[in-house]
């Protein structure tokens, strides 16, 4: 079974947010990071000690600096009760009206500030990539309702908002049954710390988006995801649009750009939701080539959930090889021998090694390709069958990583419609 541990040191950086506030005042636009803060006794074992340290460090950011002379060196840093075993400077107190020493003291951030909001409530703080009314923000209401979504406008921008305790989950796509699997989202997942802990397939139904009284004949362009375009490549053929394709960032986006700029030779491939927050008309319904598209997105937190075994799991795992692909053959053979069924295996080529070099005395020098494998497969990690699976793998890998065991998405299924 996975476990979080703690770690015996931290780094925490000091953040910045720069938030958009032309349209959206709350949008989380990108992160900047700048000097460190190290722990050099290092952190508590227990997460009651590391949380306490992130509420002290926290409190360290946001408050002014304090001369050497009022820093007490002789000290024992608590919150909440619990003892950390880190030396950090605090900022004095003064004890005879309980308030700091600062001249302009700003408040900080606190336990219930850093902890995880309660996993069901209306307080939960969901971070998607791209504007309202995009299907991300449709998937994080599906995954948890009534939640706080919180607009990002780059993928990796979501990662770090929880790894920055700005949000308590991110719901990231990662696979569509028509444009296939979400490249980056796959790379990110390697990149950062985070924790897959569920997933939500969402059906697509995408409308074609215009100003009110604009007509289809007066249509120059259409602009949307490059998904999207693609997907309806077909439809906008048999509508007679004899327009140019434009790709932007995300379909949403494409609608509010429209209607920002009173563009009324341009169409935009949206969702239905995203007509009615930025006045737009619907001028065809439906439009995608097939009614059967799903996009697939995974709900991702700090820590992992405990697996279970009294419902349907999945488990999403990366690995390499040092000598190549020639062990996914072994690798496979594991889950086979043991009847866990695989619902998907993706490669990637392995940044920090991505050619091979095998020099031959005879025929010269070989070049071979490395690759990361993510595999997800039907099984829990509760499951003997499981880790006695991935043991083996362990044996014919040089990297192994679990990126997450959850419950898998056993929702009805139903034609995407109006509803998203």
């Amino acid at each position: 079974m996975q476990t979080l541990t703690p770690p015996s040191s931290y780094n925490l950086n000091k953040s910045l947010i720069r938030t958009r506030t032309l349209h959206q005042p709350n949008r989380i636009c990108c992160v900047y990071r700048s000097d460190s803060v190290h722990f050099q006794n290092g952190i508590g074992l227990s997460r009651a000690d590391w949380q306490s340290s992130c509420a002290i460090l926290s409190s360290k950011v946001f408050s002014q600096e304090q001369p050497s002379s009022d820093k007490s060196a002789d000290h024992v840093a608590t919150v909440n009760g619990h003892k950390t075993s880190i030396d950090l400077d605090l900022v004095p107190i003064d004890q005879t009206n309980n308030k700091p020493l600062t001249t302009q003291p700003q408040k900080p951030l606190t336990i219930t500030d850093l902890s995880p909001a309660p996993m069901h409530g209306s307080q939960l703080r969901v971070a998607y990539q791209g504007v309202p009314g995009a299907y991300s923000e449709a998937a994080a209401g599906k995954a948890y309702p009534n939640c706080e979504a919180i607009p990002c406008d780059q993928f990796e921008v979501a990662f770090q908002a929880v790894e920055l305790w700005i949000a308590d989950r991110a719901v990231l796509p990662v696979e569509n049954s028509l444009g296939g699997s979400i490249h980056r989202n796959y790379d990110l997942l390697l990149r950062h710390r985070l924790h897959i802990v569920g997933e939500v397939q969402l059906p697509v139904h995408h409308c074609l988006l215009a100003l009110p009284g604009v007509r289809k004949e007066y249509l120059t362009r259409v602009i949307s995801h490059p998904q999207a375009l693609s997907q309806c490549e077909l439809t906008l053929t048999k509508l007679g649009l004899n327009v140019a394709r434009e790709a932007v960032d995300d379909t949403a986006g494409a609608a509010e750009y429209i209607a920002a700029n009173n563009l009324r030779d341009t169409a935009a491939i949206a969702s239905a939701r995203a007509a009615d927050l930025y006045g737009m008309q619907i001028l065809a319904d439906g439009i995608q080539d097939d009614s059967s598209n799903v996009t697939r997105f995974v709900m991702l937190a700090r820590e992992p959930i405990i697996p279970r075994t009294d419902r349907p799991f999945k488990t999403s795992i990366v690995f390499a090889h040092d000598k190549g692909t020639s062990v996914l053959f072994k690798v496979l053979s594991a889950f086979a021998f043991r009847n866990i069924s695989l619902t998907k295996i993706e490669s990637r080529p392995h940044r920090n090694r991505p050619i091979r070099l095998v020099d031959d005395a005879n025929v010269g020098t070989a070049k071979h390709f490395e690759y990361m494998f993510y595999v997800d497969f039907e099984a829990s990690m509760a499951e003997v069958r499981a880790q006695n699976a991935l043991a083996e793998v362990q044996e014919f890998t040089s990297f192994l990583r679990v990126l997450g065991s959850y419950p898998m998405d056993m929702t009805p299924w139903c034609p995407s419609g109006g509803d998203d």
